[in-house]
This record gives C-alpha cells, structure tokens and sequence, in this order.
C-alpha cells in the first residue's frame, strides 16, 4: 500500500466499521473535499481564433461519416457512438444532506426520477466487437425542473454524455478534428485491417500497462481492453458547470455485481456482439447501482477548462458521490427499445440546466455537431427525434 493513502485508508475502516458515517456520505465512498472548490469565472472559458471554423470542420466531418454508413446500410446511425450495447430504464435518486458545494443544480434538493441509460462504443460505424475501441454512456434524466440551456428550452431532460477514461484523448477541438478526418475516411471499410489493428493496440496498451502506463491514442486505435463493459467506470472527460463551481462528472459502478465484472475478460472470438449480449445476459438476472459522482474543481492550472486532455488529480479533489442510479433486472435490447431509443431519440450534453452547462472547447464544439447529425437522422430515418415528455421526477 502506497504511504499517503494510509491515513485515508484508516479513516474509511474507521468510518464504516466504528463509527456512523456523516450526512452526505454513501455505503461505498465516504471522503471529504481535502481543497475548497473554486467557484467558476467566465474568464475560465478562452475561445480561440478560428474556433467557427475548426466547429464546422467538425461538424461536416461527422456528417461526412453518417452520410457513408447511410449509403451503406440505409439506415442513419449516430455519427460518433453508432452501435449500441443496450438500454435501461432506472431510478435516478439525487442523495440527501449533501454539502452546499455539492447541493448544486440538479443536485441542490433530494429527489427521485426515471432516467435512461445507453451504452456504446464510439466509431461512427457498426464493427465487429473485436475491433475494441474505447466504450460510453449516455444517461437522460427525466422531468427534471429548472432554468434550461439554450436551445432546449422546452424540454425536461438532463443529458450527460460519457466515456470510459477519465480525460478525451485531445485537448481540444482542433485536435479533434485532425484525429477524425482520417477515421471518417475509413468509415465502412477495411474492417479485417482494423480487426488485426485492435489486436496490435491492445498488446501494446497491455504491455504498457505491465509498467503502469497506457496510451489513450493506442486505445482510440482499437486497443480497448476487451472486458465486461459493466465494469466500466464512464467520465464526462471535458467539465461542466456545477451551480457556482465547475465540475467533471463519472457513473461509477458500485453494486457487488457490476464491481465483480470490473476488468473481467470478455470472450469476443467468434461473438461479433458479445458485449451487447453481457450486458443482456447481466440484467437478464441481475440489478445494477452505480453512483454519479463529481469531481470539483480546486485549481485553474491542474483543473484547465479548455484542455480536455488533462486528467485532474484525485488526491486534489476525489470523485464525490451526489446521485444513485438503479436499474432493475430487465431486457435491454428489443425492436421496441431500438425504436423508441435508438432512432427516437438523441443524447447531448447541451440538453439540461443551465447550472450544469457544458465547458470549454471540446464541450462548445459538440453543441454544433451533435444538433446537425441528430437533425440528419431524423431526416434521413423520417422519425421526429424529441426529448421524452413522461417520467416526470417527484420530489422526495
């Protein structure tokens, strides 16, 4: 054991084996915020020249890949985050007793509300699951009250959109764009090479693991590690506001069951959707609880908004439990579900409350993007994509 974690290690044992844990504190995490959270400036957020340009590079990109997949199957898929692993329908709980800091926003009362989940991988085509790329969430909360973002106005929604490592793997938009032409290029084809690509980057992630490192670009390539995707803890990477501060946001598996599936071995040789099928063989059986939890920030320089790229220290500021999420045994993949899920409906972090909005360049960036490739399917699939109205929360 590493020395600095000892006192917090005793602390935990002391916490949840002698004592009563304090207001706030959850079953499976019980920390405190060692630094105080700094509260958010509009100077944080640096617009740099050219950033309308590099958006609608961006945007036609992205267009550029749902434009292939629909020649080829006929169908517009999403344009990042195409093949999907499963739906759930949960329990959204926002917890009780927590600290002004954290009690912001969505989070600023206890409540109840239904929310829905998605989970996926990113390319913009639909690949073998041996082709294993980096996996994500989205979660929709729904009836949730509140001064909205623009453009959304008129919905109830609380979107967050996330990914599997704690940071995106550029800083910035324009880094962005230059990784996604060339991959938007590709779309459709070569699958074999980017089968025998998978297996190249995921030798190479493991042997650097074996020394304590691995490379977000080799993972980006198709080096994933193949595990059970329950066992996935999913960031926002890019922050958001929190209320008065700003913030980035993980769903953190917590239940016995999906904490046994963290970093367990997926067989995907022969299983094209092998993972869809975990997930669907899980909660076929079982529950799942994971925790929304948020990272506050303490310090501009170690916690920038405009690098996305920048993992934000833990032992400055620790992921701190606001939220449960609860999903009951349930079939998690049907014609009813693609329908109504898949084609009906759209996830983007620009759709919420104005005190959890979006940050800095990779955020700004996905507003523009995400409204003109939802706006494709639609059309392209002649369904009307809206946010859903039922499910109202309920104050608890």
């Amino acid at each position: 054991m590493v020395l600095d974690t000892v006192p917090r290690y005793i602390e935990f044992l002391l916490l949840h084996m002698y004592l009563r844990p304090p207001a706030g504190c959850m079953r499976y995490v019980c920390m405190t915020q060692p630094s105080p959270p700094l509260r958010f400036e509009t100077s944080f957020e640096e617009v740099p020249d050219g950033e309308v340009e590099t958006q609608r590079g961006l945007t036609e990109a992205m267009l550029d890949i749902q434009r292939r997949t629909l020649a080829d199957t006929g169908y517009a898929y999403r344009a990042v985050h195409a093949k999907a692993h499963g739906y759930l329908r949960a329990r959204f709980e926002v917890l009780p007793d927590l600290p002004d800091h954290l009690a912001q926003g969505l989070f600023a009362q206890p409540g109840t509300y239904d929310a829905i989940l998605r989970f996926s991988t990113t390319p913009g085509d639909v690949l073998d699951d041996n082709v294993s790329t980096p996996r994500g969430v989205a979660l929709k909360v729904l009836g949730v009250p509140g001064a909205r973002l623009p453009g959304s106005e008129d919905e109830t929604t609380q979107n967050y959109v996330l990914g599997n490592s704690p940071s995106f793997q550029v800083a910035t938009a324009a880094g962005f764009l230059k990784q996604l032409r060339p991959l938007a290029a590709t779309t459709g084809h070569a699958e074999l090479a980017k089968e025998v690509l998978s297996v190249v980057s995921r030798n190479a992630n493991a042997a650097l693991s074996k020394v304590g490192l691995t490379s977000a670009t080799l993972t980006t390539l198709a080096g994933q590690a193949t595990t059970e995707l329950l066992g996935d803890t999913f960031y926002s990477q890019a922050p958001l506001l929190h209320g008065d501060y700003y913030a980035k946001v993980a769903v953190v598996p917590v239940s016995t069951e999906l904490v046994a599936l963290s970093g367990r071995s997926l067989d995907l040789k022969g299983y094209p959707d092998a993972i869809r099928e975990g997930v669907r063989h899980h909660f076929g059986a079982l529950p799942g609880v994971w925790e929304l939890r948020v990272q506050l920030a303490t310090d501009l320089d170690r916690m920038p908004v405009e690098d996305a790229a920048t993992q934000w220290p833990e032992d400055e500021s620790p992921y701190l439990p606001v939220a449960r999420i609860t999903a009951a045994p349930q079939e998690t993949w049907s014609d009813e579900l693609w329908a109504e899920i898949e084609t009906g409906s759209a996830f983007s972090p620009w759709t919420g409350l104005a005190a959890h909005r979006p940050l800095g360049s990779i955020m700004r960036a996905r507003r523009i993007a995400y409204t003109a490739a939802r706006e494709l399917r639609g059309q392209a699939n002649g369904v009307d994509i809206a946010e859903p109205r039922g499910g109202d929360g309920k104050r608890v």
